[in-house]
């Protein structure tokens, strides 16, 4: 294989790693990005290396930061009592942008399913629960998604929560089954936020 062959090939399969791309999704982008729009790739390129460096995770709700601190645990204005557990910054984003929720959060990162290696503890659920137990919070949101292990995820921290003193709610029913938080439209999300349920 020359190295022009293998190079595309190791394009290709970068591309696969992405959720829902698939053998020709790949090679449509690669064949875009290196005929069409070489600046794009160019592009692409840099931004993914600048924020492999740079990006990180917040010390206090782990979503992502280029700071020890993301703007939302760094901003004095917001409630510390009310924390709400997401599994995505696309959730929390999501939350944000409903502009009814004025608590902290943490960002679960993922959700409990075993079968893809997804753990309590590989989602670091013992941090989450030195967290909640800081001695602010009062009232802890389940805001994971409604899929079977976004479900699954919900039952196991209400459980552990709860052991631990704190009030715990859920989002409510108001979305959709089987739906992911950064796909609802707002007012839904919004009136499931307003009208969350114990967990």
């Amino acid at each position: 294989m020359s190295p022009r062959a293998d190079a595309f090939a190791r394009l290709l399969e970068a591309f696969e790693r992405l959720p829902g791309v698939g053998p020709k999704t790949a090679q449509r982008f690669a064949v875009y990005l290196l005929a069409e729009d070489r600046m794009a790739a160019a592009q692409l390129a840099d931004a993914l290396g600048t924020g492999l460096q740079r990006i990180g995770r917040c010390a206090r709700c782990n979503t992502f930061s280029e700071s020890t601190l993301c703007s939302t645990c760094a901003d004095e204005s917001r409630d510390p009592s009310v924390l709400a557990i997401v599994e995505t910054p696309a959730d929390q984003q999501a939350l944000e942008a409903t502009l009814g929720y004025q608590g902290l959060y943490w960002v679960l990162m993922g959700r409990v399913s075993p079968l893809d290696g997804a753990t309590p503890q590989s989602l670091g659920f013992e941090a989450l629960l030195d967290r909640a137990s800081d001695g602010q919070v009062r009232e802890v949101i389940i805001a994971t998604n409604f899929t079977v292990e976004g479900e699954a995820t919900a039952f196991m921290l209400s459980d552990l929560l709860k052991r631990k003193g704190l009030k715990v709610t859920r989002l409510a029913r108001g979305l959709p089954v089987g739906g992911e938080l950064e796909y609802v439209d707002l007012p839904t999300l919004a009136a499931s936020l307003r009208d969350r349920r114990p967990g």
